[in-house]
């Protein structure tokens, strides 16, 4: 069940919305001001908070930009009885997901919960992989470290060690992993990891490919070809 921060220092308003949200299946939490709202956030884990702006001790304004410091991932819907588009910009800046000015309906309200939670969804789901299977081998995007995985009883020791490739080569076998089996223009791959298509940069980009290849060629299903008028071609 999606679990949600609600920050309101009406007590009728912030009983009100919690009781409702609760009535259709949301596990809500209440804080009564910002303070109070920072450490329930803390010290629990949230799917979506929703911040009254005028509050003591501290303002919701505020509160979110503390929590976006560490957390930029939660959605985050404002409640405040302001409508001057100042206030609502101020509002975004401050890592607003949306706004709403009292008075506000409570069925608007899980609306526009239901939408946040399921973009929020879509993108978690988008989020692209750090780790990708090439033929016999595991590659570590974060800890740029390529494994082969071989039968430990017929491998010595060094065939077991995972190759730690440098940035440059992991960004590259990234980029070949991500459009594998697929032609990657040299231009394309130039632009993406040496961040322009110069002539000392494509040559510096031949000896990374050649690195490549000699890291996979313990593999024979796995091949780093040249595709002629292209570029490089990663097949499994």
């Amino acid at each position: 069940m999606p679990t949600i921060l609600l920050v309101e220092d009406d007590p009728n308003l912030g009983q009100l919305v919690q009781e409702y949200l609760t009535m259709k299946g949301y596990i809500t939490d209440r804080a009564t001001d910002g303070n109070q709202g920072l450490q329930l956030f803390m010290a629990g884990s949230y799917d979506l908070c929703i911040f009254d702006v005028m509050m003591p001790k501290k303002d919701g304004f505020t509160l979110a930009k503390e929590i976006r410091m560490d957390y930029r991932d939660v959605p985050i819907i404002f409640l405040t009885a302001k409508s001057m588009q100042e206030d609502t910009i101020q509002g975004f800046k401050a890592g607003a997901d949306d706004y709403m000015t009292k008075p506000f309906s409570m069925e608007e309200l899980l609306l526009r919960i239901q939408a946040i939670l399921r973009r929020y969804q879509r993108s978690a789901e988008s989020i692209e992989p750090t780790t990708y299977q090439i033929g016999s081998f595991s590659f570590d995007y974060p800890h740029q470290l390529l494994t082969r995985a071989i039968d430990s009883k017929l491998a010595n020791s060094a065939e077991l060690m995972p190759q730690k490739l440098t940035s440059k080569e992991s960004e590259l076998l990234k980029l070949l992993a991500q459009n594998l089996n697929q032609p990657v223009s040299r231009s394309f791959a130039l632009k993406m990891v040496w961040g322009d298509d110069s002539y000392f940069n494509a040559r510096s980009m031949d000896v990374y490919v050649t690195k490549l290849r000699k890291y996979l060629k313990e593999d024979p299903t796995v091949q780093l070809v040249n595709v002629h008028g292209e570029g490089f071609k990663l097949i499994v």
